[in-house]
Formats: C-alpha cells, structure tokens, sequence
C-alpha cells in the first residue's frame, strides 16, 4: 500500500511510485553515523522543547510531543540532508513542472512522538494554497527521515496512499489509512496533496523525525527561513545551501538590496 524501495533503485522508479501513490518510502538512504550527528547537533535545543502533558483533542499538534524548527541554524548536519541528491532529483521531477525556475527549502523540523501521544489529524501541506482547486497541481513535496525506527505503535506517520489525486470534499475510510513502518535510516517521501498526519504512540519508545519540505520557487515558505535563519548564518553555508534555502531569486522575486550576503544565481 505504501511502496518500499532501496536507496539504489534507479530515481525514475522511486519517481514514478511517488507520483503514482503520493508516498513512497526509500530505504537505507543515511546512515547511523549521520543520525547520530544530527541527533546530537539538535539535543540541546531539543531539550528545551516544550513537552505539553495536557491534550485538547481539537489542537492540531498533539501533547506528549517535542517539536523544534529552524534546524539550517542548530546543525550542520540538516545542510547536508536538505542537499541530499536523491531529495533533489524528486524535487526537480516533482516541482519543475510547476515552477521551472527552481524550487526552495518550505519548512524543517525535529519532531519527537512520545508515549501516550494522540494520533495527529489528517492534513495536506499544501493546503494553504486555496486558490488553487483540489487535486491541486504539485507545489510542495516533503520528506521524513527516520532517526530511529517508526512503527505502528510508536507513531508512525499515517498517511492515505492516492490521496493526491482526490477532490477535497471526499474523506478516507479507515481502511485507506496506513502507517509509514520504516527502519531508521529511510526517508519517506510524499505529494503536498497526500493526506498524513503522526500516528498514536502506544508504546515505551520516543519516535523521532527529521520534516523537510520543499516547494516551487514562486510561493511564500511555511517557515520564515530568513528570519529563522539570518544574514550572519547564512554568509557561513554554501552557495547550494544559500540557494536551497531560498537566498535567491526567482525571476522577478526575491530581489534584496543587501551586499552583506550575496544571493545566489546560478551555480
């Protein structure tokens, strides 16, 4: 129901099950040296997350829950998974199509699924573009990756395979809602149109995940990177970096009178 592909399946495939079922999940993509670099460059902010014991069942966030975001400034690490080439491949086949002068960084997070954790409500990411009708043409694609396992039982995102493709008005049974299981170390990909949303934890293990997502180049990000991630940290990442991010311009958009960090064209 949700398709499952090693890291060395030819990108063409991997493309074509994402566009077929809006998800797909790609195994053995990073590594545990990876996971443990990350993990650790985002551990002190992480613990000073929030972890609301209280839930309101209507809150779209649920309790029991650590959720960090602007991860480009806390680690080094994150750069490189933004920059990863299979993520850019699907990106240039997702979204080029509706933005062909390029895509950018929409949203990051750190998101830690604790025991007792309500299962999150179903959504889209691309649902704050209403002007559009739903099915919606592909404006943002995201990612999960998996720091430690996700299972069913610990939180694994849910998600409605073909969803992409429905009118807004139809909603899933629950036998169209499946959980992403996957081994730490994958990343899960899916259509902004894929209705998802984090799974119940029922059991004694913290889930945790790495959110990227990522979008044609003409709209406005979900989070504000250049606030989350200012001219004096920028100047430090790479000319790709600086690109994904969004420190460039997009035809007419995005022009800056700022000479402290330049944007960046073409690379």
């Amino acid at each position: 129901m949700i398709p499952t592909l090693p890291a060395n399946t030819d990108i063409e495939e991997i493309a074509n099950e994402l566009s077929r079922t809006g998800v797909v999940v790609v195994t053995e993509l990073f590594d545990a040296s990876l996971r443990d670099k990350v993990r650790s460059e985002l551990a002190p902010f992480m613990a000073k997350s929030r972890v609301m014991d209280e839930d309101d069942p209507s809150d779209f966030f649920p309790s029991k829950t650590r959720r960090m975001s602007a991860l480009v400034t806390h680690s080094n690490t994150v750069g490189d998974m933004i920059l990863d080439p299979h993520t850019q491949a699907l990106c240039d086949r997702v979204l080029l199509p509706n933005g062909e002068y390029g895509h950018q960084l929409h949203i990051t997070a750190a998101l830690e699924i604790g025991p007792g954790a309500r299962r999150q409500i179903l959504h889209r990411d691309h649902q704050s573009f209403s002007f559009f009708p739903d099915p919606k043409p592909n404006i943002v694609l995201a990612a999960m990756w998996a720091v430690t396992d996700f299972r069913a039982d610990n939180g694994a995102t849910l998600l409605v395979p073909g969803s992409h493709a429905w009118e807004k008005s139809r909603t899933p049974k629950e036998s169209e809602v499946f959980a992403a299981e996957m081994p730490a170390g994958s990343v899960m990909f899916w259509l902004g149109g894929t209705l998802h949303g984090a799974g119940a934890n029922v059991s004694s293990d913290w889930r945790y995940g790495i959110t990227l997502g990522y979008s044609v180049g003409w709209v406005r990000q979900e989070e504000n990177i250049y606030l989350d991630v200012p001219p004096e940290r920028a100047a430090e990442l790479s000319p790709a970096l600086r690109k994904a991010i969004g420190y460039t311009t997009y035809r007419a958009l995005g022009y800056s009178a700022r000479r402290d960090v330049k944007l960046v064209q073409d690379l």
